[in-house]
């Protein structure tokens, strides 16, 4: 506000002054009061959230039938990660096409065939190459393993399996179970 001269006039008892009657210490004390803490959504649990990113990684495969993510956990940290995909410096199955699915080879069947490396077998090759010990980690997956798979997270050593989806292998399982890793079946979208 301009008096009749000109210059800044200052309305002070608006601004905590002299005629406030907290005063200066007033305007302390109110910048002090905790903010009201923010809405959060309910935080997951352990396994949701590696499961969830499991789901992330998936979304790397370059698979035209599943997208397969794998995450290797000890003492809630991430170890090692994989996708399904061709193997390193080959053409991925989104280029060339799917061998299984020109010649109507049904889901389970026929591994051999696939040009690609399981998420799973890729998790555990990362960890190798990077000389990182799985060994008695949790294994997440957004999909059950097969049987080659589970034979690789035997050896591997790891202790435990948390899956998201089923696959039409159950001799994967039955591995697991005979070798007493523990498996878990986690039912995702």
């Amino acid at each position: 506000m301009l008096d009749k001269a000109g210059s800044s006039k200052i309305n002070i008892e608006s601004r905590g002054g002299a005629g406030d009657k907290e005063g200066v210490k007033g305007s302390a004390k109110k910048a002090q009061t905790k903010p009201e803490k923010a809405k959060t959504t309910e935080r997951p649990d352990i396994d949701t959230y590696f499961m969830e990113i499991a789901k992330v990684v998936a979304k790397r495969s370059t698979c035209l039938r599943q997208n397969v993510g794998a995450v290797i956990v000890k003492d809630k940290r991430i170890l090692s990660t994989g996708y399904n995909g061709a193997p390193t410096g080959l053409e991925h199955c989104l280029d060339i096409g799917c061998l299984r699915e020109e010649l109507n080879i049904a889901s389970g069947e026929r591994h051999e065939l696939c040009r690609a490396v399981h998420a799973e077998q890729n998790a555990i090759i990362q960890a190798a190459v990077h000389g990182v010990s799985i060994e008695g980690a949790v294994l997440y997956t957004t999909h059950q393993p097969c049987i080659m798979c589970a034979k690789m997270i035997i050896n591997a050593k790891i202790k435990k399996v948390i899956y998201g989806k089923e696959y039409p292998d159950e001799r994967g399982l039955e591995y697991l179970r005979s070798a007493n890793i523990e498996v878990v079946y986690i039912p995702s979208e």
